[in-house]
């Protein structure tokens, strides 16, 4: 189980994406828009360099969804390597299937 303060700042981080996702995209669109005048482009890049930081979306790390584990991460489950082996041989992820050979 990781640090509950770990999974808790990175809820936070996920709500500021959210919260200046639009603001953060048109910003990026002018600054990476070449047919535009170099002033432009170099304001809109201070501008972006005003939003917080934890609001960058790179900054958002994938966590399993019941352990907050952050390595091993499955994102087509949204669980670690280890909840998805102890759930799949459990038989709680539908159409997973323990592999033989």
């Amino acid at each position: 189980m990781a640090k509950l303060s770990s999974i808790n700042k990175n809820e936070r981080r996920k709500k500021l994406v959210v919260k200046y996702a639009a603001k953060y995209a048109a910003l990026k669109a002018t600054a990476g828009d070449t047919s535009l005048d170099e002033t432009e482009r170099l304001i809109a890049r201070l501008k972006m360099a005003e939003i917080p930081r934890n609001a960058n979306p790179t900054r958002v790390r994938n966590r399993c969804n019941t352990t907050g584990r952050p390595r091993g991460y499955y994102r087509k489950f949204g669980l670690c390597r280890i909840e998805l082996r102890d759930k799949g041989n459990k038989g709680l992820i539908p159409g997973l299937t323990k592999s033989s050979w």
